[in-house]
């Protein structure tokens, strides 16, 4: 969800600003998901989870689960894991990837906190847009200043629990990605 719902945020911040043609979304940013384990690797969409995107506006259409590799943390400006176990399993994987892998909840927690006048100027072109979320990432990671995760950024594990679980942690997602993609094109 988390990697459909931010895209979904992205486009919707390009209508804001008026920048909405097809395809400009994926010009500018790349999100991807993976988990930690392997159990699902090629399958479609958890169905409950595929149905709080599209009611959102989002869509599922390529989706296919995929396990975390080394190679995916590698070719990531930003980690969001769901929880604090997922973020430390991201850790073991890519040690040097700490500054740049965060919770969600804890992303989104730290984001208010960043000044956003020291990023580079804001722009729709991809140049831009990965100029200032470099920038972005290493702000966030610069307020975190060795502290961790807190136990309320973890999201539920909400596999096989419903529709009603599913759409609280769908709106956990957004939380952290609308202000993200708000940030990132203002």
């Amino acid at each position: 969800m988390a990697e459909r719902l931010l895209v979904l945020a992205v486009q919707e911040q390009l209508a804001r600003r008026g920048d909405a043609a097809p395809g400009v979304a994926d010009e500018l940013l790349h999100s991807h998901s993976a988990g930690t384990g392997g159990w699902h690797a090629g399958e479609e969409m958890n169905p409950p989870a595929a149905r709080q995107v599209t009611r959102r506006g989002g869509g599922t259409d390529g989706f296919a689960a995929r396990k975390l590799r080394s190679e995916h943390i590698d070719g990531a400006d930003l980690v969001l894991t769901a929880t604090a176990d997922q973020q430390e399993f991201v850790s073991v994987l890519r040690p040097d990837a700490g500054s740049r892998t965060f919770v969600l909840g804890e992303f989104g927690r730290l984001l208010p906190a960043v000044d956003l006048a020291g990023l580079p100027a804001a722009g729709a072109s991809p140049t831009a847009v990965y100029a200032r979320g470099v920038a972005l990432v290493e702000a966030v990671n610069a307020v975190r200043v060795g502290a961790g995760p807190l136990p309320g950024d973890d999201l539920d594990d909400p596999w096989g629990r419903g529709d009603q679980c599913f759409g609280r942690v769908a709106d956990e997602i957004e939380e952290t990605v609308r202000p993200l993609a708000a940030v990132l094109l203002p």
